[in-house]
């Protein structure tokens, strides 16, 4: 950590390590960088260890929030950081429930929580040329962290009519599509799905749109604006929007319907068993081009490297005199100076939390302890409630 990564981040060396669980060290450094210091803090992964392994923290639904400790507690992580942007305000559509729900794909033990949201519909800082909202951070079920999409494929079968699935548990939705919402989604408003466009997000809410009930293979309900509450296991709500409403409309109680969906890796073609969204900024030890190397903020990351079997995640330190933070380029920077041959960025500001079992946000918990303590200080200086986090656990 002596040598400054290319780009001028200096790194110098580490503090505070500890060895939190078998495989998995916490450690923070100070980093001169172009608007200030900012300290860092990391948990640094070795998933060679068969007794560690990382996986989704999210609350139980895709359309709630809850802060990173909570959520690792509950799951019995020794330690996790925050994960993807998510809907977090609908100032633009007043009376509009935010859902809370994440921007990109979610995978948890192997089952697709949901797909990604149109590029347009995104929130948080602009993607580098060529990205789109279907990228992931996963671990594979061959145990390799890697960087991939997850592309949503999926139908709606009405007799002899078939209908491209449009969304999966969304909080918005392509125009003129259906989506489907599962159980997985939660008791929150679907409303929000048919809100915005693809190209702009603060786009009026749709106007023409309908939604029905399936259960069992057949229609159940059906209703002419999108509704709320919790949707019932083996039962999947569909929502239509435009196109997608007028195919709805059609539809009658007792009529037969089938839907089906998956997720599927468009670059590994590897299934995997934990994934979620963000950006990449680091690609086989290169920066991704267009990165911002002017806007400074605190953020949160993950680092990949000795081909998958190593994961780093880092989450900046919000307090004040840390809170100059980095920009985008920088990250990039410091990931490949950590080591990292791909970098993937995570929600930051006030949502950048690490947690460890000892003491963004990074949360850990130190040997012997019951619960997790948050080592960065969250900007807000609170844990804000957010949407998913990548988990650390142990059998050690």
């Amino acid at each position: 950590m002596g040598a400054a990564p290319a780009g001028g981040v200096e790194a110098p060396g580490k503090r505070g390590v500890s060895q939190i669980a078998p495989g998995v060290k916490y450690w923070n450094f100070d980093i001169s960088a172009s608007h200030g210091t900012t300290r860092a803090h990391v948990l640094d992964v070795d998933l060679r260890d068969t007794r560690t392994s990382v996986g989704l923290l999210y609350p139980g639904e895709v359309g709630a929030r809850s802060a990173v400790s909570t959520l690792a507690d509950g799951a019995g992580a020794v330690g996790g950081i925050n994960g993807d942007f998510f809907n977090i305000s609908e100032t633009q559509h007043p009376g509009v429930e935010a859902t809370g729900a994440p921007v990109g794909p979610a995978v948890a033990r192997g089952h697709a929580l949901k797909g990604a949201v149109p590029n347009g519909q995104r929130f948080g800082p602009a993607m580098p040329p060529g990205v789109t909202t279907e990228a992931v951070l996963g671990v594979g079920y061959d145990g390799r962290a890697r960087l991939d999409s997850l592309r949503l494929e999926g139908q709606v079968r009405i007799g002899q009519t078939r209908l491209p699935l449009g969304g999966l548990n969304q909080y918005a939705l392509p125009v003129g599509s259906v989506g489907a919402f599962t159980s997985d989604w939660g008791r929150t408003s679907r409303v929000r799905s048919t809100c915005g466009t693809d190209t702009n997000r603060g786009a009026p809410c749709s106007t023409d749109t309908h939604e029905v009930t399936v259960r069992a293979g057949r229609v159940v309900e059906s209703a002419g604006t999108p509704g709320s509450g919790p949707v019932a296991a083996g039962s999947t709500v569909l929502v239509g929007r435009e196109a997608g409403a007028q195919e709805l409309r059609k539809l009658s109680i007792g009529d037969r319907v089938h839907v089906w969906h998956r997720l599927v890796s468009t670059e590994s073609r590897m299934p995997l068993r934990f994934a979620l969204g963000g950006y990449p900024v680091l690609r086989g030890g290169a920066p991704l081009p267009g990165l911002d190397p002017a806007t400074s903020a605190v953020r949160t990351a993950a680092g990949i490297s000795d081909d998958g079997r190593r994961l780093l995640l880092l989450s900046l330190d919000g307090s004040p005199e840390f809170r100059t933070g980095l920009t985008v380029a920088e990250v990039a920077d410091t990931l490949r100076g950590l080591g990292a041959q791909d970098g993937f960025s995570l929600d930051g500001g006030g949502s950048s939390t690490l947690v460890s079992s000892a003491t963004a946000t990074l949360v850990a918990r130190a040997p012997g302890a019951e619960a997790v303590t948050v080592r960065n200080n969250p900007s807000g200086g609170a844990e804000r409630p957010v949407a998913n986090g990548i988990g650390v656990f142990s059998r050690g």
